[in-house]
């Protein structure tokens, strides 16, 4: 009998460590858990997102990035510009904003056109699908 209890004692006080927590939250929302200042699922999607488009500005604390111009080789006589500002730690649809500019070249010269408005709720709409399916992976995993 002593030895089932000297084997077993060790796995109760484990077990006990464990326990107990009193004041601490019993989970941590899966967005506080990082070390830049916005929602790391958001702000990994976004990156994964543009990932084709050269980076001019990123800043983690802020939540921003700013592209620089992307030509598409398909069509050479335009070109995009894209921000995205994350604006909280909560993966929410209205977490996040993006800005489009687009030029077209008109006799060698840039200049500006309109950007149609799919164009920039498709963006925040793949960026957020993204950013869900990265968190549905890590809560599974």
């Amino acid at each position: 009998m002593s030895r089932r209890l000297a084997l077993a004692l060790p796995l109760v006080f484990a077990l006990a460590a464990c326990g107990g927590g009193g004041d601490r939250p019993r989970e941590l929302a899966a967005s506080q858990i990082t070390t830049i200042g916005v929602n790391s699922y958001l702000w990994r999607a976004s990156l994964e997102t543009l990932s084709f488009m050269p980076l001019l500005q990123t800043d983690s604390n802020g939540g921003v990035i700013v592209t620089d111009w992307y030509v598409n080789p398909n069509t050479p006589n335009e070109r995009m510009k894209v921000t995205v500002t994350i604006l909280d730690q909560d993966l929410r649809a209205d977490a996040l904003r993006v800005a489009a500019l687009r030029e077209v070249n008109q006799n060698g010269q840039w200049v500006a056109a309109p950007v149609q408005a799919a164009t920039v709720q498709k963006l925040e709409d793949i960026i957020l699908t993204r950013a869900r399916d990265m968190r549905r992976g890590a809560v599974v995993g």
